[in-house]
């Protein structure tokens, strides 16, 4: 199958007439094999399915959208290629269901860094495609999710977003202030902070893995 992204599949154990999907984000300068390390340990009767991002940066490495410095190290992310890989992930999330027996009512991304950044943009522009959300070491970017977003429906989504407290990448205040921006917009979250640096502590891992099987 040809379809937008690269990716890699673990079918679901469990095969029932339509399967949840989760969907997995991973970060700048990763690739598909990165979370799908984590897939064995996941809930048996979901298709996993980890998309690899559109931009080469060379040597098996990949990103959603260029993080560019200036000459005082500033570091600026494109938010033109980030819109890009929105919609490229939207578009995918329908070709995966065209293309697998998918449950479209039980869609789940799981996003770490840059690969939650964009599940965060995903899901408050095309909320009708996205159930769940787990943001891992990333934050909401208002700044890529679709001008109209006000006027989506977010009842039916659920969001669970962690944080390494000792993070140097993505400093913990930014994801402390998604909360209550997206309380503000009605959204179900769940927040939660380890402490470790830029990473996915296992206690984070158990706690979003029983989130997924109780939401």
């Amino acid at each position: 199958m040809n379809l937008s992204l690269e990716y890699k599949i673990r079918e679901p154990k469990i095969k029932l007439d339509k399967n949840p999907l989760i969907l997995l984000l991973h970060g700048y300068g990763s690739n598909e094999e990165d979370l799908f390390s984590f897939a064995t340990e996941l809930p048996e009767e979901y298709y996993i399915i980890s998309a690899r991002a559109p931009y080469d940066l060379q040597y098996g490495s990949y990103a959603w959208y260029a993080i560019n410095f200036d000459a005082d190290q500033n570091k600026f992310s494109d938010h033109e290629q980030a819109k890009i890989s929105r919609d490229l992930i939207a578009g995918f999330i329908d070709e995966l269901i065209a293309n697998y027996p998918i449950d479209e009512t039980q869609i789940a991304l799981v996003g770490f860094s840059q690969g939650s950044i964009l599940s965060y943009a995903v899901a408050l522009s095309y909320p009708e495609k996205v159930q769940k959300v787990v943001a891992m070491s990333g934050y909401l970017n208002l700044e890529i999710v679709a001008e109209d977003y006000l006027k989506n429906n977010f009842t039916n989504l659920k969001i669970f977003a962690s944080h390494g407290t000792v993070d140097q990448v993505i400093q913990v205040e930014w994801a402390r202030k998604t909360p209550a921006i997206l309380e503000n917009l009605g959204i179900n979250i769940t927040y939660k902070e380890y402490p470790v640096g830029h990473g996915v502590a296992p206690q984070n891992f158990y706690d979003f893995k029983n989130w997924l099987e109780n939401n």
